[in-house]
């Protein structure tokens, strides 16, 4: 009862945030944008002239430098003024979200330590993590090639023919570091507490299955230390339960401040290629549950409706870590085994992320075809591949997916500064491939938890 409560508040609060939103651009906001966009232009038309001027020692030159700092000034104003006028609902969602990361670390630790430490000896372990890796790198493949495959069959960057920036011009997206060495000693940490402070979600897990290794293998000093982890994973979570209520005051937060920060005329600009990433995701969905019913078979859609709560606070917020601590209760509920739980869902969040995998082939070969660049079937196979790498230990937060993208079209020529055409929107596509992730991952838990044998009845509880 409690559970489709909040679902009608969360649904309620989207619905009164479109609609808030919209009203507040219109009578609000729309000055600054207008402002924003003149300054923009003029940049641009300035950017032109200074490339045109081989000879940096006249005066026009000096001019026009002058001209751009006063321009990008006046730009930087309005968008602070805009900001401030939108702080009152982006506060909102800023609070529910710092008390979610303030959560997500210790949850995680707590939960894969117990997980590890019951699961027992490391051949356990090993089988379990082996099936698991299974099931997210087919995802990942699939995910990656679906958003291939149709984006080739869309081609919605045809239709924006644009011409091929300078090569000065950036996006201001930094971009991620691509080289082997830098993603390895990501991955490792090299302070626990320093990954805990910055949620790096990848350190943690793999100190946690150091952790969880080495209490299983004390004997009984060890369950101490697990019955105290498994005391402090309970206490978080009841945590979670205060902090979930104001999970409606978030959603209607986060979707006003988009919806009065972009206007709803972006929607109509971008509709072709938002409408068909969308239908791209639900294709997606469509695989996913497809796979998880030869597992699961009929339970899938009691799990799909079990986490619909998890999806809408995932989509309403652009994070899919917002809806992790909601997940490993329902999980827990459905039936998935504790232990099972505890170690599949923290990995699933740096090895999982279906919709985010999607939507970077999906909107890398946009760009491309945006350019009118043409890549030959082995190098869009090459994108994939590297895209596979690059984006494992991705942050669940919004935006993490640009920077991604950034750091690999660069390998294949396309210009960095066409993200820019994709900055506008990105809070409209990261809510859809959000709340694809959480599907992703809790499918993966159910499905492993089913493979083990440890997949119990639904306890019913709602």
């Amino acid at each position: 009862m409690k559970q489709s409560k909040l679902t009608l508040f969360i649904f309620i609060a989207l619905v009164a945030g479109v609609i808030t939103g919209y009203l507040y651009n219109v009578y609000v906001i729309d000055q600054y944008n207008t402002a924003i966009t003149n300054a923009d232009a003029k940049v641009k038309i300035i950017d032109t002239r200074l490339v045109q001027l081989t000879d940096t020692t006249v005066t026009e030159y000096a001019n026009l430098k002058k001209e751009r700092v006063a321009v990008v000034k006046a730009r930087k104003e309005n968008d602070t003024t805009r900001e401030d006028k939108l702080v009152g609902f982006s506060i909102l969602s800023d609070i529910f979200l710092r008390l979610i990361k303030m959560i997500v670390a210790p949850l995680v630790f707590t939960t894969l330590v117990v997980g590890v430490a019951k699961v027992g000896d490391i051949k356990a372990v090993g089988r379990i993590g082996g099936k698991t890796m299974i099931w997210f790198l087919s995802a990942t493949l699939v995910s990656l090639l679906l958003g291939m495959v149709l984006v080739n069959f869309f081609k919605p960057g045809e239709h924006m023919n644009l011409p091929l920036p300078d090569s000065h011009l950036s996006s201001g997206i930094q971009k991620a570091a691509l080289s082997l060495r830098d993603f390895i000693t990501h991955v490792f940490p090299k302070s626990i507490f320093e990954a805990l402070a910055n949620n790096e979600i990848l350190q943690i897990v793999v100190f946690a299955l150091f952790f969880g290794v080495a209490t299983g293998a004390i004997g009984e000093k060890g369950e101490i230390v697990v019955k105290a982890m498994d005391a402090f994973a309970h206490v978080i979570l009841k945590i979670t339960g205060y902090v979930m209520l104001a999970a409606p005051l978030a959603v209607f937060g986060a979707i006003t401040a988009v919806v009065a920060r972009q206007g709803l005329g972006i929607l109509s600009t971008y509709a072709i290629f938002i409408g068909e990433f969308y239908f791209s995701l639900i294709v997606l969905w469509l695989v996913i549950i497809l796979a998880g019913f030869f597992v699961l078979r009929t339970r899938v859609f009691n799990l799909v409706n079990r986490i619909k709560d998890a999806m809408l606070i995932a989509f309403s917020t652009s994070t899919s870590e917002a809806a992790y601590p909601r997940i490993l209760m329902e999980l827990e509920r459905f039936g998935c085994n504790n232990k099972i739980v505890s170690f599949v869902l923290p990995l699933g969040y740096s090895f999982n992320l279906d919709g985010s995998m999607m939507y970077m082939t999906f909107a890398s070969l946009f760009l491309a075809q945006s350019y009118g660049i043409h890549l030959a079937f082995g190098q869009q196979l090459s994108m994939l591949l590297v895209l596979m790498l690059t984006s494992k230990g991705i942050a669940g937060v919004p935006r993490a997916s640009l920077v991604v993208i950034a750091g690999t079209i660069a390998m294949f020529n396309i210009p960095e500064a066409g993200l820019a055409l994709l900055i506008g929107i990105d809070p409209l596509l990261d809510m859809g491939r959000s709340a694809t992730n959480v599907l992703g991952n809790a499918m993966a838990t159910a499905v492993v938890s089913k493979w083990e044998g440890d997949l119990g009845s639904d306890n019913g509880l709602q």
